[in-house]
């Protein structure tokens, strides 16, 4: 009995003692990421928050070890996108959004599926930019541009990346500072679109982003009138701010930057974070950047990014609430 005990005893412990190795390492949870990342962009491949995906994409990769793939979703001025990006649950999805998806949406789409302030996690703004004033070859430049556009508003048009977008609400804006300038707006799914349509002469302005629009004006094929910002932008050199040719108070930006599901957990969230800073942080991303027309943060942060949304959403506010703007 005695012997037996101790039989019994030494298999016991034996089993106590591999259970307690292995037991750290089962409690320890895997590395994140365990699998790819994905980018969803709710714009075209080309496109301005494309493109600014594109020059991170492969600092982040190499930073956290795992391909990161880049998914176009574009529709509903990127809002389309931006919802997938809060549903998500597979700790692994992120969101590239423009400034209206996290601030005016809400207030144009009393049913838009998802809350920009409790929704996500923010990882980081990625660029800014001020927007260039295009118009289609055949007006005049300068000053008289407006001057022509207020006495023909009833017939000219202008085209924007969708109802609600920094675009639209900046024309709304741009014409409360030009009395008599009315063109009538023509939303389209990406700037490529818009930049098309200008080119072929459907439209007659637009507000464009520096990385598609100086291209096109260089070449000779659109004409850009100024920048929207009171003074001039070192990713739009040569071209005037607006504040040159009489339009005083006129300073809006585009931005672009990275979300991540509310339920991302804070371990996660903080590792993308500092993925993205990484990337940022670089000189042959920063070049990429502003080839693409965007200028990057030099300290970006959550609460950067967060003191950014809160502050352009009272300007959206004033601008929706004075135009009365509302969408389905």
């Amino acid at each position: 009995m005695r012997l037996s005990l101790t039989k019994t005893t030494a298999v016991f412990l034996t089993a106590l003692t591999a259970w307690a190795g292995l037991s750290p390492a089962l409690a320890q949870p895997a590395a994140w990421p365990q699998k790819p990342i994905r980018l969803l962009v709710g714009f075209p491949g080309g496109s301005t928050p494309d493109m600014a995906a594109r020059a991170i994409a492969p600092k982040i990769s190499e930073q956290l070890k795992v391909p990161v793939i880049i998914e176009n979703k574009p529709g509903a001025s990127g809002n389309i996108a931006t919802d997938q990006t809060a549903k998500s649950s597979d700790g692994h999805t992120f969101g590239i959004v423009i400034n209206g998806n996290l601030t005016s949406a809400k207030m144009l789409y009393p049913k838009l599926p998802y809350e920009p302030a409790k929704d996500f996690s923010y990882i980081s703004l990625i660029g800014t930019a001020p927007l260039i004033l295009l118009s289609r070859n055949g007006l005049p430049a300068g000053k008289e541009f407006f001057s022509t556009a207020v006495q023909n508003a009833s017939r000219l048009n202008y085209g924007s990346v969708g109802n609600g977008s920094v675009a639209h609400l900046g024309m709304e804006l741009l014409a409360d500072k030009v009395p008599g300038l009315k063109p009538t707006h023509i939303p389209y799914q990406g700037n490529t679109h818009v930049i098309t349509a200008l080119i072929a002469k459907e439209i007659d302005m637009a507000l464009i982003p520096p990385g598609i629009a100086l291209p096109q004006a260089s070449a000779g094929k659109v004409q850009a009138i100024g920048a929207t910002s009171e003074k001039a932008s070192e990713i739009a050199p040569g071209i005037a701010p607006l504040s040159d040719l009489g339009i005083k108070g006129f300073n809006l930006e585009v931005w672009t930057a990275m979300v991540a599901p509310k339920n991302l957990p804070p371990a996660d969230q903080e590792k993308m974070v500092r993925a993205v800073q990484t990337a940022l942080g670089d000189a042959g991303v920063r070049k990429q950047l502003v080839t693409a027309g965007w200028q990057a943060p030099d300290t970006p942060s959550p609460a950067q990014l967060q003191t950014l949304i809160e502050r352009e959403t009272q300007l959206m506010k004033s601008i929706i609430d004075s135009h009365q703007i509302r969408l389905d």
